[in-house]
C-alpha cells in the first residue's frame, strides 16, 4: 500500500463562501480550510499543508454561530510545542510527567541505593535544598560469616564463661545449671527470631537494635528502650573491665595488688579496693584508645576473637585428654572441708625430717608452732587430712556427685559431702583459718542474673547492618547460627565441667584449692595459661568494643532528637566521633567499676538487656498481630506466639534475677517514656503502637489528626462508590467482594451511595438503600461503614462523600468505583461526566482512585482462582500503589495462588536490560516476589487505524455537540424568547385591545414545546445571516406576522440549513494532533497489554489523568476505552500523590 493522507485546501461546499474572520494571533486571515485526502503509503500519515495556503483561517463556527472549542488537552498546538513530551508512546501521560516520573527514571535513581550510616539524618526527610553534594558511600562487602557470625560469637562468649561458669555448675548442680543455661539461651534464640523478622522487614540502616525498636514501637518506647540498651552496654563495659582486673590480680600478677589484707576476713574488702583502683585506670586507658581512633580497636578485633576461639578449643582438648591422662591438680581436705593451698606444698600434718617427726607448713597454719606438742585448732586435731584429685577426669563418675545443687550463705565452708567429718565444739576461729568459703550468698535466682550476660551480644550482627553486603540475609542466618553454636558450647560445658571436675573445686570460685589457678584453666590443654591469657585479652577486647559501641548508640539517640536534654551528646569531633557521648559513657561505666564486684554488676546489666529483648519481641508480636501492609519480613520462620513467649520469658527472667532491679529498670524506662511523650520532639516513624491506638477511639482520632500517617502505616482506606438500581439494591455486588478481598490488609472501609432528591422526601428510600447495602455487605463479608447521601444531583452527592466521609484520622484515602461500561449507549451525557468529575475531585483531594472494569466478572469470595497471574503494568510512578495492591490481594484466599508479574515500558533511549536489573533489585528491597519483564515500545509512526479512529471520535463528539443542547440551556433560552415575545405583543396592543391579542398570543404560545424551541433556531439563524450576509443592513425592529404555514416552512428551511452546515463542518474536520498522539498511545499500549496479559486473572494499569479543559472529557473517555479494550478484568489505578510503599523497615 502506498496510500497516505494529504491536506488540500478546498472551497466550502455549496458555493457558500465565508467572510474573513477577525485576525488571529498569527495576524493573517485563512483563505481555505484544509481537509484530508487519502494517499496509499504504508504507515506514513501526516498533515502536509501546501505552502502559503494555510497560514491562517476562519474561526470554525457551529450552526448556532458560536466559535468551536479548541483542543481540550492543548489549546494552541503551535504555542505549546516546546512543552510537549518528546515522543508519542507515552503522550497519554505527558501532563503528569513532572509529578509522576517514568519508571525508567525512577529505577535509575533506586539503582544507586546504599545503606545509610548510623547517625545520619532520617532517610524519610527531604534533602536540603542547598545541600552539598552527597558523598559516595563505599559499597558494603561483609558477608554472613565475617560480618555477623564471628562478631556475635565473640560478644556472646566472654567473661562469665571463663570466670563464673564452673562456680555456677558447682553451686547449682548440673541439672539446675543446665536449666539456667537452657532458659537464657531459649530467651535469646526467641529474641533472635523476632529480631530477624524485624531486621528483614526492609532495609535496616546502621543503628541496629535501637533503630529496629524505635521504628517499630515509636519514639517513646524506642527512646526508653534505646537508653536502657545504652545503659546495659555501658555496664557491660564495666563488667568486662572488672573481669579483666580480676584475671590480672588473681591469676596473673597477684603481687601487683595495692591494698593487702593482714587478716583473712579483710581480704574481700582489699580486693574490692584494688578492683576500683585498677578498674579506673583500665577504663581511662581504654577510653583514650577509643578517643584516639576506633580503627585501632577494629584492628585488634581479630586478635581478641582468636583468643576466644583458642580458649574454647583448649577446654575441649583438655576434656578429651582427661580420658587418657588425668591432670595433676590435687586438693587438700581437712575432714570434709576444702583448704586453700597457697601456703603449703604437702597435704599432711607431719613429716619425718632426719628421723624426727615435725609439723608441716599445714601444721603451722592450724597450730601456734611447728612442735608436735603445740596447741592446735580443735577441728584440725579431730580430723585427718586427705588429698584427692581435683580433676578426676571424664570417666571418673564424678558426674553423679555433681548433679545436685549446693547453695549456702556467705562465709559457708566448701565441703565434700561424702567425706567423714568430726565437728568441733568451738568454731569461732574458723573464719581466720585457710578454708575455702563462699564469698556471697548463693541461690538459684542470683545465678540466673549472674549468668545471663554470658548470652547477650546477639545484637552484634544487627549493629553492623550498614557494613553487610546483604543485611536481610546475613543477620538472621549469622545470628541464629551464632546462638545455636554458643548454646551447644554452654550446654556441653555444663555437662563436661560436672563430669570432669571435683565438686569442691567447682564451688571454689577463685581456685584457692588448686594453688590459685583459674578453675577452668586446670582443665585446659596444654597449659592453664592458655585460658588465663586468652580470657584476659577476650575481656579487654569486649570492654573496648562496649566503649566503642555505647557512645555511638547514645549519639544516634541524641541525633534523633527525641530526648531534648541529650542533644549535646549528638555532637563530636569533625570526623563524627562521639566525644561527648564517650565522656558520659566513661562516667557511667565508672559507677559500675566503683561497685567493684562482678557478681553485683552482672544482674544490673541483665535487667537492661532483658528489657531490650522484651521490647524486641513485643515489636515483632505487635507488627504480626496488626498485619500492617508494610510488615513483609523476608525471614519467614517466625510467629507471634514465639515472640509472645520470648517476651514472657524475658519478663520472667527479669523478676527471677532480681525483682527490685527489675522494678528499678522498669521505673527508669517508664520515666524516660513519659518524658519523651510530654517534652520530647515529635517523630513519626510508622510505628506499630499507632495501630493499637485504633482501639481507643477518642485518643486515637486525636493522635491520628496530629500528622498524616507515615508511609509504612499507609494502607488503602476505601471509599466504595456504589450504584443502586430502581429497587434500591446494589447494582454491582462484586464490587463489595473485591473490597473484601482487597481489605485482607485491614483498614477502613466506607461504602457510599447517592440518591437524587431532598432528604425530607427521600428519607425512607435512604434508609431502605442503607439496609440493602448493609445486607449486601454481610453477604459479601465486607466489614466497614455504610453512608447513603441524599443530594439534589448525583454530582454534588459524590463530591460530598469524597470530601466528608470518615472522621478525624479515620478518613478514606482511596476511592473505588466501577467503570461506566454503557457510557456510549447512554442518552444522558451527565452519566459519564459525573465519572470524569469524580476523577478530578479525587485528584484534587490527593486521594487514590481504583476503577474496576467488568466488575461483575470479578471472583466472589467463595471462588478459588487457580494458578494464574496478576499483571501490573507500571507505566508511571505515582506512589507505588500498583505494587501494594497485588500484595494485599494475595493475602486473601481467592488470589493466594496467583503469581505477580510486573511489566514496565522501555523507550528507545532506555537500557531495557539495566531497567530489568534495577526493577528486580527494587522489588527485592520491597520484599515482593514477582516476575519482571521490560517491554520495549519503540517510536513508531501513527497508523491509519489510529488516525481514522481519532477522526471518528472527534466527528462523533462534534455531532453530539451540534445535535444536543443541554436541558438547562434550552429552558433558559425558551423562557427568555417567550418573555421577549410577550413584551413585544404588549407594546403592539396597549390598553383595551389586549383582549383579542392576548387570546391569539396564548393560542400561539400554547402550540407545542417544539414550536417554542424552534424560536431558538430562528433567532440564531437571523444572527448568522446578519454576520455572514451584509448586503443589506438589518432594520432596528422587525415586525413579522406569523401564520402556521409560514412558521412550519421557515422551521424546516432553517433545520435543513443547520444540518447542511453541520455535515459540511464534519467533512471539513481534521483531527487534532494532540488527540492523534494520545490515541496512538492508547492503541499501541493496548496492543502490548493485550498481547502479554490477555490471559491474566487481573490486570492493573496506570490510569492517565483527565484533561485540564473539560471540553475534552468525552475524548478522554474514548482514550480510556481504547486503552482497556479486549481485557476482561482490569483495575485502573491512579495514585493519590504520595508514596504508599517503602523499602525501609
Amino acid at each position: 500500500m502506498t496510500e497516505r493522507f494529504l491536506v488540500t485546501p478546498v472551497a466550502l461546499a455549496g458555493g457558500v463562501h465565508a467572510e474573513p474572520a477577525p485576525e488571529q494571533s498569527g495576524g493573517q486571515p485563512h483563505d481555505a480550510v484544509p481537509i484530508l485526502e487519502y494517499s496509499r503509503e504504508p504507515n506514513r500519515y501526516g498533515l502536509l499543508l501546501r505552502q502559503g495556503l494555510v497560514e491562517g483561517g476562519p474561526v470554525p463556527v457551529d450552526c448556532d454561530g458560536h466559535p468551536k472549542e479548541n483542543s481540550p488537552f492543548i489549546n494552541n498546538t503551535e504555542n505549546d510545542k516546546g512543552s510537549l513530551y518528546d515522543g508519542t508512546n507515552m503522550a497519554l501521560f505527558e501532563e503528569e510527567m513532572d509529578s509522576n516520573p517514568m519508571v525508567s527514571s525512577l529505577l535509575s535513581k533506586l539503582a544507586n541505593y546504599t545503606n545509610l550510616t548510623q547517625g545520619v539524618r532520617e532517610h524519610e526527610e527531604a534533602d536540603d535544598e542547598e545541600g552539598a553534594k552527597k558523598k559516595t558511600v563505599k559499597s558494603p562487602q561483609m558477608g554472613t560469616f565475617i560480618g555477623v557470625y564471628l562478631p556475635c560469637l565473640q560478644n556472646i562468649l566472654g567473661v562469665i564463661l571463663f570466670l563464673r561458669m564452673t562456680w555456677i555448675v558447682g553451686t547449682a548442680g548440673i541439672l539446675e545449671a543446665f536449666t539456667i543455661v537452657a532458659m537464657c539461651c531459649t530467651c535469646t534464640m526467641l529474641t533472635a527470631i523476632s529480631m530477624s523478622a524485624i531486621a528483614t522487614n526492609g532495609v535496616v540502616p546502621a543503628g541496629g537494635s535501637y533503630y529496629m525498636i524505635s521504628r517499630s514501637l515509636g519514639p517513646e518506647f524506642g527512646g526508653a528502650v534505646g537508653l536502657c540498651f545504652y545503659l546495659g552496654t555501658t555496664f557491660a563495659g564495666a563488667m568486662y573491665i572488672l573481669g579483666t582486673i580480676e584475671i590480672l590480680l588473681t591469676y596473673i600478677v597477684p603481687k601487683a595488688a595495692i591494698f593487702k589484707a593482714e587478716e583473712k576476713e579483710h581480704e574481700a574488702a582489699a580486693m574490692l579496693n584494688n578492683m576500683r583502683v585498677y578498674g579506673t585506670g583500665c577504663l581511662t586507658l581504654m577510653a583514650l584508645v577509643v578517643f584516639v581512633g576506633v580503627k585501632y580497636v577494629n584492628k585488634l578485633a581479630l586478635v581478641f576473637l582468636a583468643c576466644v576461639v583458642l580458649s574454647i578449643l583448649a577446654i575441649y582438648a583438655g576434656v578429651i585428654k582427661t580420658i587418657f591422662v588425668v591432670p595433676d591438680f590435687p586438693i587438700c581436705l581437712l575432714g570434709n572441708r576444702t583448704l586453700q593451698n597457697h601456703n603449703f606444698d604437702m597435704c599432711v600434718k607431719t613429716m619425718d625430717v632426719a628421723n624426727v617427726t615435725v609439723g608441716t607448713k599445714l601444721w603451722e597454719l592450724f597450730c601456734d608452732s611447728d612442735n608436735l606438742n603445740a596447741t592446735c585448732n580443735e577441728y584440725f586435731t579431730l580430723n585427718n587430712v586427705t588429698e584427692v584429685q581435683g580433676i578426676p577426669g571424664l570417666t571418673s563418675g564424678v558426674l553423679l556427685e555433681n548433679l545436685w545443687s549446693s547453695y549456702g550463705p556467705s562465709g559457708m565452708m566448701v565441703e565434700k559431702a561424702d567425706f567423714p567429718s568430726v565437728p568441733a565444739v568451738d568454731s569461732s576461729m574458723d573464719t581466720k583459718l585457710p578454708y575455702v568459703v563462699n564469698d556471697i550468698t548463693a541461690f538459684f535466682t542470683l545465678l540466673v542474673g549472674i549468668y545471663f550476660p554470658s548470652v547477650t551480644g546477639i545484637m552484634a550482627g544487627s549493629n553492623r547492618s550498614g557494613d553487610l553486603r546483604d543485611a536481610q540475609r546475613s543477620i538472621p542466618i549469622g545470628t541464629i547460627l551464632a546462638i545455636a553454636t554458643t548454646t551447644v558450647i554452654y550446654l556441653s560445658c555444663v555437662v563436661l565441667f560436672g563430669a570432669c571436675i571435683e565438686g569442691t573445686v567447682l564451688r571454689d570460685k577463685f581456685g584457692d584449692s588448686v594453688k590459685g589457678n583459674l578453675v577452668i584453666g586446670t582443665l585446659s590443654w596444654p597449659s592453664p595459661w592458655v585460658i588465663v591469657i586468652g580470657s584476659f585479652f577476650s575481656c579487654c577486647g569486649a570492654g573496648l568494643q562496649s566503649l566503642t559501641g555505647a557512645p555511638r548508640l547514645l549519639q544516634a539517640i541524641a541525633r534523633d532528637g527525641i530526648v531534648p536534654f541529650l542533644e549535646v551528646f549528638g555532637h563530636g569531633k569533625a570526623n563524627g566521633e562521639p566525644t561527648w557521648a564517650l565522656l558520659l559513657t566513661a562516667l557511667i561505666c565508672e559507677t559500675g567499676i566503683l561497685i567493684a564486684s562482678l557478681d553485683s554488676v552482672a544482674p544490673i546489666l541483665s535487667m537492661f538487656f532483658l528489657m531490650c529483648y522484651l521490647f524486641v519481641n513485643l515489636a515483632c508480636a505487635l507488627q504480626t498481630l496488626l498485619r500492617t501492609p508494610n510488615w513483609r519480613p523476608r525471614f519467614k520462620y517466625y510467629h507471634w506466639t514465639l515472640s509472645f513467649l520470648g517476651m514472657s520469658l524475658c519478663l520472667s527472667l527479669m523478676f527471677i534475677s532480681s525483682w527490685y532491679y527489675a522494678l528499678v529498670a522498669m521505673l527508669i524506662a517508664g520515666c524516660i517514656y513519659k518524658y519523651i511523650e510530654y517534652r520530647g520532639a515529635e517523630k513519626e516513624w510508622g510505628d506499630g503502637i499507632r495501630g493499637l491506638s485504633l482501639n481507643a477511639a477518642r485518643y486515637a482520632l486525636i493522635r491520628l489528626e496530629e500528622a498524616p500517617p507515615h508511609t509504612k502505616n499507609w494502607r488503602p482506606q476505601l471509599l466504595v462508590m456504589l450504584n443502586l438500581d430502581s429497587e434500591l439494591t446494589v447494582k454491582h455486588p462484586r464490587l463489595l467482594s473485591f473490597t473484601t478481598q482487597l481489605k485482607a490488609g485491614k483498614g477502613l472501609t466506607i461504602i457510599g451511595s447517592v440518591l437524587q432528591g431532598t432528604y425530607l422526601t427521600k428519607e425512607t428510600e435512604a434508609k431502605k438503600a442503607e439496609a440493602n447495602i448493609k445486607s449486601s455487605m454481610a453477604t459479601e463479608k465486607t466489614k466497614g461503614f455504610c453512608h447513603v447521601v441524599v443530594s439534589s444531583n448525583l454530582r454534588d452527592g459524590f463530591s460530598h462523600l469524597i470530601q466528608s466521609a470518615g472522621l478525624g484520622g479515620m478518613k478514606h484515602n482511596t476511592v473505588l468505583m466501577a467503570w461506566p461500561g454503557s457510557w456510549k449507549q447512554s442518552n444522558e451525557p451527565q452519566f459519564w461526566r459525573n465519572f470524569v468529575e469524580t476523577i478530578r475531585e479525587t485528584t484534587a483531594a490527593h486521594q487514590a482512585l481504583l476503577v474496576a472494569k467488568n466488575v461483575d466478572s470479578f471472583p466472589t469470595n467463595m471462588e478459588r482462582l487457580g494458578e494464574g497471574t496478576i499483571d501490573v503494568w507500571w507505566i508511571v510512578h505515582d506512589g507505588g500503589l500498583l505494587m501494594l495492591l497485588p500484595f494485599l490481594l494475595r493475602q486473601h484466599k481467592v488470589w493466594r495462588k496467583c503469581k505477580m508479574r510486573i511489566f514496565t515500558v522501555a523507550q528507545m533511549d532506555d537500557n531495557s536490560i539495566q531497567m530489568k536489573k534495577d526493577l528486580q533489585m527494587f522489588l527485592y528491597h520491597l520484599r515482593l516476589d514477582a516476575e519482571v519483564e521490560v517491554v520495549e515500545m519503540h517510536e513508531s509512526d501513527i497508523s491509519a487505524f489510529t488516525y481514522e479512529k481519532t477522526l471518528v471520535m472527534e466527528q462523533r463528539s462534534q455531532m453530539l455537540k451540534q445535535m444536543q443542547l443541554s436541558r438547562t440551556e434550552r429552558e433558559r433560552e425558551i423562557q427568555s424568547i417567550t418573555d421577549e415575545s410577550r413584551s413585544s405583543i404588549r407594546r403592539k396592543n396597549p390598553g383595551g385591545a389586549a383582549g383579542s391579542g392576548l387570546g391569539n398570543q396564548s393560542a400561539f404560545l400554547d402550540d407545542s414545546k417544539v414550536d417554542e424551541a424552534q424560536l431558538i433556531h430562528d433567532r440564531n439563524t437571523a444572527s448568522h445571516a446578519a454576520v455572514n450576509d451584509k448586503a443589506e443592513a438589518a432594520p432596528e425592529r422587525v415586525h413579522m406576522t406569523w401564520t402556521k404555514e409560514k412558521f412550519l416552512s421557515e422551521r424546516n428551511r432553517n433545520r435543513e440549513t443547520c444540518a447542511n452546515m453541520a455535515v459540511r463542518d464534519l467533512f471539513n474536520m481534521k483531527p487534532n494532533q494532540s488527540n492523534v498522539r494520545r490515541m496512538h498511545t492508547a492503541v499501541k499500549l493496548n496492543e502490548v497489554v493485550v498481547n502479554k496479559s490477555q490471559g491474566a486473572h487481573l490486570v492493573l494499569l496506570n490510569m492517565p489523568g483527565p484533561p485540564k479543559n473539560r471540553g475534552g472529557d468525552e475524548n478522554y473517555m474514548e482514550f480510556l476505552e481504547v486503552l482497556i479494550e479486549g481485557l476482561n478484568r482490569v483495575l485502573l489505578v491512579r495514585g493519590g500523590g504520595r508514596e504508599v510503599i517503602t523499602i525501609y523497615s
